[in-house]
């Protein structure tokens, strides 16, 4: 019988990177929560700067993460301008947590090197100061000078947020 793995603390990958590139970081530990969201009141943080990581895929095969506020949704519309594609749609549970299998399903921090996988972010988070997202876990986040981790991580940014606030599944 398979076990699942044990995730006990942030991603160590996460932490090197992190510490390799001497990006300042500070990882916080939270009541266990399952959405960007949830995890920013656990944090008593403002959701504005809680970042959520959304895995899409083109219909030409290419896999993107795009992250975006927590209390926003993916524009699937913008995601396809933005990245020259015919169709976008979201990754399953099981492709998205297939990517980082050393992470938990949703927890996938966003860090192109450590996914091999380009990561757009929505313009909306260019201007805070201190972001925060999860560090591969359920229970754990890690807080960075965004300057810093934008400069060093090869993001882009791009308007891929929806306007109206519906969840991108709404069509």
């Amino acid at each position: 019988m398979l076990q699942s793995p044990s995730f006990i603390g942030p991603h160590a990958g996460l932490i090197d990177w992190l510490a390799g590139r001497r990006v300042e970081y500070e990882i916080r530990e939270h009541p266990q929560a399952f959405t960007a969201e949830a995890t920013a009141r656990a944090e008593h943080l403002d959701p504005h700067a809680f970042v959520k990581v959304v895995g899409v895929v083109t219909d030409d095969g290419r896999r993107v993460l795009l992250a975006v506020e927590a209390i926003d949704h993916v524009d699937l519309g913008k995601a396809r301008r933005v990245l020259g594609a015919t169709d976008v749609r979201i990754m399953t549970e099981p492709e998205f947590a297939a990517l980082a299998p050393d992470c938990e399903a949703g927890a996938i921090p966003p860090v192109p090197e450590l996914w091999n996988l380009p990561v757009y972010v929505d313009l909306a988070l260019r201007d805070v100061p201190v972001l925060a997202f999860a560090a591969g876990s359920h229970r754990f986040s890690v807080h960075v000078d965004r300057s810093a981790w934008e400069r060093t991580s090869g993001i882009a940014y791009a308007d891929i947020a929806r306007d109206d606030g519906r969840p991108a599944w709404a069509g």
